[in-house]
C-alpha cells in the first residue's frame, strides 16, 4: 500500500473514533481492517458499565469482517488521541489470522505514530499452529 492509503486508512478509524461508546474511560478508539481483498471494516470501542464486558475497536473490526467472510488482513490503522497500541487481547486476536498483518498506529490529529506488524507486536505468539489439527472451514457462500 501506498503512503496516501495508509493515511486515507487512518482517516477513516478516526472518523470511525468519534462513534465509539466511552462514557467510563472518555478514551475513544477507531480502527479501520483492510482485508486483503480490499474491503475495509472500521469498528470502535464500546464500553459497558460491566466493565469486563467492553469491546475494543480492533477487536469490533476483526469480528465485522470475519462475519462477513474475510479471513485475510493487509492492515489495520487504529486511532486514538494520544496514539495508543493496542491491548494484548486485541493483538491476540489479529494473531489468530496472521502475523504479517501491518498495524498503523495514530494519534487524534490523523498522524501516523507507529507503523509495525502483528507480529512484532506479539511475539512468539500463540498461533493455530501450536493446536491439534486445523481451523474449521470457513464460512460457505
Amino acid at each position: 500500500m501506498t503512503d496516501p492509503e495508509y493515511q486515507a486508512l487512518i482517516d477513516l478509524a478516526n472518523a470511525a473514533r468519534q462513534c465509539a461508546y466511552a462514557p467510563y474511560s472518555n478514551y475513544r478508539v477507531g480502527a479501520a481492517l483492510q482485508t486483503k481483498s480490499g474491503r475495509i471494516f472500521t469498528g470502535v470501542n464500546v464500553e459497558s458499565a460491566a466493565y469486563p464486558t467492553t469491546m475494543c475497536a480492533e477487536r469490533v473490526a476483526v469480528y465485522k469482517a470475519v462475519s462477513e467472510g474475510e479471513r485475510e488482513f493487509e492492515v489495520i490503522a487504529v486511532v486514538t488521541d494520544n496514539g495508543g497500541s493496542p491491548c494484548g487481547g486485541c493483538r491476540q486476536v489479529l494473531a489468530e489470522f496472521g502475523l504479517e498483518t501491518v498495524v498503523l498506529i495514530a494519534d487524534g490529529a490523523g498522524r501516523l505514530v507507529s507503523e509495525s506488524t502483528v507480529g512484532k507486536l506479539l511475539p512468539l505468539a500463540f498461533t493455530p499452529q501450536y493446536l491439534p489439527g486445523k481451523p474449521d472451514e470457513y464460512c460457505a457462500d
